[in-house]
């Protein structure tokens, strides 16, 4: 093996204490009792000077100064408005006219993103509250432009509520099913792989409804058996199980059948758009534009390597190709998210040059500007390429583009404006993750910042990126963090026989480099991801890393590796493990650990690796890699074979089963059962509707044909996220029994 190279950056830099502080419990960790003060839903107003929340009991939706963070206004008081009762505000949306507000209430999750709620029509001007529907629970309502109309969905049919003929209600579509047809909403894997949840919009002139319709009647279901269970209880179940029974399709297999629909809602009358689209194609979003004639939907290919983008015209329904972006491999999922339409133009990510840039088209489709490597003066420090990770908006008097980059490497993120004129400044050059929203007219931003070592503040800026005040600060928090017996965070880069890695360390505040440590390698390691960030959410449970220093805290240092295929290093260190998902990620945690074992301070034989998702798919690929370096390892929800997941997230790395076989069928840990090593715990929840519960009882089955010992945890009526009542403490204290007994002295 070559020997390998290793650069330190300790980033606590005090002086360790010789007062012991207090010790942390599992129920610190999990009870949020180093949960931050944030802010969340923030809304800017149309104003482009004021921004609202909700209020932290729920009661108000209030209004704020962009400039000092000052309230200006109550929008909405639940115990003052007239009408309906509402106990408790969970979102709300502003007419385009700020003369109503969607009151969201009683919220019913049913995926990660989808829900329905009942809404309430508040009319500002006189404070009252009417509902939105009488017919039940809605989802995902949509004003119309000119603010007299609301889309909603129900039962996968989309109805109108016409607000100047005394909430009228009509229904536009009636050929939604349950599991056959749904109208304005995406489907299950929609919504989970191209990450929304409504397909549903109003044309410029309020005049269109514009869909896309999902006919998912011949894609195969999957049934998920459901208990009576506790915390909640369901008592429907106390005699018998039932199923919950759901379309999911799997890779290769058959997708929704999509098309794009509009409703004149003067004549009544629905059209098809005459949109080009291969047969098994994607419609992946689609965007209200400035015109009449031009709706923006984009399409892609089954292989995820070809974006479209088509204006279409909801009266004509003809549909004119404007931008198509195509490149090697495949399109992230983020792009989706990043596209912007304005009222002008359309503002594109791409990776076509190898780092995510941003394109500047008309709404003709004529590229007008990119703006890419062009930071060199505005660096933080550091040499590499820039790697834009979020677009905030586009100023069209201006032409002053605000967005996120890495551009110091992959740890530290910041905000900033490229001008009209091509100068880029960077708006927070303070090093760390930084976030931001800005004012509907670009004049401010609320900047969200923190680091490995201090919790976020949020901050009002100036579009020159001065600070005008500080919101929350965070420092209570801060201080009790400190008073607690933590360890310190360093990062880590050292080069194995292949590439160079970066990662945290986490070591014990009583750190002797005299000892030998077991060490916990937590890890998640899949496409596109980032787990080691110069930021304070790390680590399994977050909040600074707050599960980490209580192994800490019990003898162990904790490390975490982003290995080949994770982000914000550029498309060819994240996409060399195309078509063979798992071979290389595994690869690089199994160096990781040899790298560790060389340090004179670890235990090579008690190295422990973990992981959730595709963390524990990464675990199980890393403990039957073939060479022997793991104790112990638990795989929570893990992946097991890429047949069981799902066709768009699946495909977009490993193409089709049919395309791919070896992939599928050699690089995975079924296939690798006889080649596992150290002890195993495998956690999963029976409900599990994202990583089906089949992943693991396949793999258990192939553990036991190749008499492979193990241990197992199974959670009755959990969820991907396996929470609720106890559960979460429950899990994790199983996790840290597991590595206390298979780590312990008395094993070496």
């Amino acid at each position: 093996m070559k020997k390998m190279l290793m650069t330190c950056i300790a980033l606590a830099m005090t002086a360790v204490s010789v007062v012991a502080g207090e010790k942390l419990t599992l129920k610190d960790v999990v009870g949020g009792t180093f949960r931050s003060e944030s802010m969340t839903a923030v809304t800017p107003l149309s104003d482009g000077e004021t921004y609202a929340q909700i209020s932290p009991d729920g009661k108000r939706i209030v209004a704020y100064s962009f400039r000092t963070g000052k309230q200006t206004a109550v929008l909405f008081d639940a115990e003052t408005a007239r009408g309906p009762k509402v106990g408790r505000v969970d979102g709300y949306t502003m007419s385009p006219d700020g003369k109503r507000i969607l009151i969201q209430t009683q919220t019913k999750p049913i995926y990660r993103r989808s829900f329905t709620a009942t809404y309430y029509i508040y009319l500002i001007q006189n404070n009252k509250l009417e509902p939105l529907s009488d017919g039940g629970p809605q989802q995902t309502p949509v004003f119309s432009p000119d603010g007299n109309v609301i889309a909603f969905v129900r039962d996968n049919n989309i109805h109108l509520v016409k607000l100047l003929y005394d909430n009228a209600e009509s229904q536009i579509t009636a050929d939604g099913k349950f599991n056959e047809v749904i109208n304005g909403l995406p489907d299950w894997v929609y919504e989970e792989e191209f990450s929304y949840n409504s397909a549903l919009v109003f044309s410029a002139d309020s005049k269109q409804v514009v869909w896309v319709r999902f006919d998912e009647s011949q894609v195969k279901q999957y049934s998920m058996q459901l208990f009576k269970g506790l915390a909640p209880q369901r008592d429907e179940y106390a005699e018998y199980p039932g199923f919950y029974t759901y379309k999911y399709p799997v890779a290769g297999a058959q997708n929704s059948k999509v098309q794009v629909m509009s409703y004149d809602i003067k004549s009544h009358q629905t059209r098809k758009m005459d949109l080009p689209l291969e047969a098994d194609g994607y419609i992946p979003r689609i965007k209200a534009t400035s015109d009449p004639t031009k709706v923006a939907v984009f399409t892609m290919n089954r292989h995820q390597d070809q974006l479209r983008i088509y204006m279409c015209n909801p009266l004509s329904t003809v549909c004119q190709l404007v931008v198509e972006d195509k490149v090697e491999k495949y399109i992230k999922e983020d792009v989706l998210a990043q596209t912007l339409i304005t009222d002008k133009h359309i503002v594109l990510t791409s990776e076509r040059d190898g780092y995510n840039h941003i394109y500047v088209y008309n709404l003709n489709g004529q590229l007008m500007r990119t703006v890419g490597d062009v930071l060199q003066g505005v660096r933080v420090g550091g040499k590499g390429h820039t790697i834009v990770t979020d677009v905030y908006g586009y100023d069209e008097a201006t032409g002053d583009i605000y967005f996120a980059a890495l551009n110091d490497g992959p740890t530290d993120q910041q905000v900033f404006v490229s001008h009209g004129n091509g100068k880029t400044d960077c708006l927070t050059p303070k090093k760390g993750w930084n976030s931001a929203v800005f004012s509907a007219n670009f004049k401010y931003f609320v900047n969200t910042w923190s680091d490995i070592n201090n919790p976020a503040v949020y901050s009002l800026c100036s579009n020159q990126g001065k600070a005008l005040t500080t919101l929350i600060d965070n420092k209570a928090l801060k201080q009790k963090y400190d008073s607690y017996d933590m360890g310190q965070k360093e990062f880590i880069i050292f080069t194995t026989p292949e590439t160079k890695l970066t990662g945290w360390m986490v070591k014990p505040k009583d750190f002797d480099p005299a000892k030998k440590y077991p060490v916990i390698m937590y890890q998640y390691g899949g496409p596109g991801a980032q787990q080691v960030k110069n930021a304070w959410g790390i680590g399994m449970s977050g909040n600074g890393a707050i599960m980490e220093q209580l192994l800490c805290q019990q003898g162990y240092i904790c490390v975490c590796v982003d290995n080949r295929g994770t982000g914000g290093r550029g498309a060819e260190f994240e996409k060399c493990t195309y078509l063979r998902l798992g071979e290389l990620e595994a690869r690089d945690q199994v160096e990781t650990a040899l790298w560790l074992g060389q340090q004179s301070y670890v235990d090579k034989d008690r190295i422990a690796i973990w992981g959730w998702s595709y963390g524990g798919w990464n675990t199980l690929m890393s403990m039957s890699e073939g060479r022997p370096v793991f104790r112990c390892g638990i795989a929570i929800a893990p992946p097991t074979c890429w047949r069981y997941y799902d066709t768009v997230y699946t495909e977009r790395y490993m193409r089709t089963p049919n395309e791919n076989k070896s992939g599928y069928d050699d690089v995975n840990p079924i296939a690798r059962a006889g080649k596992l090593h150290g002890t195993l715990l495998l956690c999963h929840g029976l409900a599990d509707d994202n990583v089906h519960y089949r992943n693991t009882a396949e793999y258990v089955e192939a553990l036991v044909q190749a008499d492979k010992d193990f241990r197992q945890l199974v959670y009755t009526n959990r969820n991907h996220s396996i929470f609720g009542g106890n559960t979460r403490n429950h899990l994790f204290r199983q996790c840290l029994n597991f590595f206390n007994d298979e780590l312990s002295d008395r094993l070496k």
